[in-house]
């Protein structure tokens, strides 16, 4: 298949849904000789916030140290490449092409049939295993106990902040959550954890030791480095993440590790675009901020950054999601909301987005689209936030890229 077929055949398969479950993982990655070698180490990350930069500050610092790195990442913004890459480079065209028309082959008469993710996942590893990877790191795609990566034995497990989210899926207590993400913990093997809410913590401890694993709560951020993301939220990840590459037993060294935590990048996490991008005479920021706790991590990255300078924000977001308790977070730093729509079947109507605001808020526009939003940006910083989904379309429109985005 060419790759414009291959991609539109991937993308097909979102019909099927979510199928949480790990029956069909095993059996994809079994029959495409897809799982690790022995020789590979593998660094899993689940929780509910962090997961992505935690992931990021890992592949970056262990680049940086010599070793040949592997990294799974989800949602992807704009191109379906950025979630797989070898040494910091995504994965081609030509080999995705490649990969999906083999899998395509391989599973065409499969009951129940591999889910988006799944076929991904595949496609990740087999790719991570041609290219020789040493160490691969792996982000949760929903949960833990059911989510496709839990199919691929870990040596080191990570524990990012859980709070609620996907509720529909994983249960509406933030215990119930809690023991879905801290699944992943593997027997005998290491675990690592953000500092948790009690309930949350109590669950992580009972499952490391129901499975034997030495579990550490990294409480304490890790300081005298500059890092490449923004935020003090993000020094604690980076603790995370040197923690992880040391359980992994990657050489490390402070010239590297300074070099590699200085020049971590991870798109959509507090990203500023070039000016000359954007064409604005004010700066321009995109944040993934998808629930409240995301969202305070975010206003205080804002002010900090901006001080009392109030943010032209522009919001999208998609069902499911707590839409209160994040604009609750956001609407202090804005001196004016526009509503947009995002572009996903689950996404809210700007005008029923509208009906969340109080009588105590400040001025809301709704718009048709994001270009139109863009239009009437005004010369206060611009802030785009509150879907992935979103932040894409806003990459893609000054990157001049063809934007599809993709819910799983």
């Amino acid at each position: 298949m060419t790759y414009s077929v291959a991609i539109d055949w991937l993308y097909s398969t979102q019909f099927f849904g979510v199928k949480l479950g790990l029956a069909n993982p095993k059996r994809m990655l079994r029959e495409y000789l897809a799982f690790p070698p022995h020789r590979t180490k593998i660094i899993h990350v689940a929780g509910t916030n962090g997961k992505g930069s935690t992931c990021a500050f890992i592949d970056s610092v262990a680049r940086a140290a010599g070793t040949r790195t592997g990294l799974f990442t989800s949602p992807h913004l704009v191109r379906y490449s950025e979630r797989i890459r070898v040494a910091g480079m995504e994965i081609t065209e030509d080999e995705i092409s490649r990969h999906l028309t083999a899998l395509r082959a391989l599973v065409a008469d499969w009951d129940p049939h591999p889910t988006f993710f799944e076929i991904s996942l595949a496609l990740a590893l087999r790719h991570f295993s041609e290219r020789n990877c040493e160490l691969v790191i792996l982000e949760t795609g929903m949960g833990g106990r059911l989510d496709a990566t839990t199919a691929v034995p870990a040596d080191v497990a990570v524990i990012t902040p859980i709070s609620l989210d996907h509720q529909q899926w994983l249960g509406e207590t933030l215990v119930e959550i809690a023991a879905e993400k801290a699944a992943i913990i593997c027997h005998k093997k290491p675990t690592f954890s953000a500092p948790q809410e009690p309930a949350a913590r109590t669950i992580v401890e009972q499952v490391a030791n129901e499975r034997c694993s030495t579990l550490e709560f990294i409480d304490k951020p890790l300081l005298g480095y500059s890092l490449g993301l923004s935020g003090e939220h993000q020094y604690n990840n980076a603790a995370l993440a040197m923690a992880a590459l040391h359980a992994a037993e990657i050489t490390l060294r402070y010239e590297t590790v300074k070099a590699g935590l200085g020049t971590t990048n991870s798109p959509g996490r507090f990203e500023h675009i070039d000016p000359n991008l954007s064409n604005m005479n004010s700066p321009l920021v995109l944040d993934i901020a998808h629930n409240p706790a995301a969202a305070k991590a975010l206003a205080a990255n804002w002010q900090r950054e901006f001080g009392d300078r109030k943010a032209n924000l522009i919001f999208g977001a998609v069902e499911s999601k707590d839409i209160a308790g994040i604009l609750d977070a956001l609407l202090p730093i804005a001196s004016q909301v526009h509503l947009v729509p995002v572009n996903s079947s689950r996404g809210i109507a700007p005008t029923d987005l509208e009906q969340q605001f109080s009588a105590d808020h400040p001025p809301v526009k709704v718009h048709e689209n994001l270009k139109d939003a863009f239009k009437v940006a005004t010369l206060a910083p611009t802030l785009v936030t509150g879907s992935a989904f979103l932040v894409g379309e806003a990459k893609a429109i000054f990157t001049a890229s063809d934007h599809r985005a993709s819910a799983q």
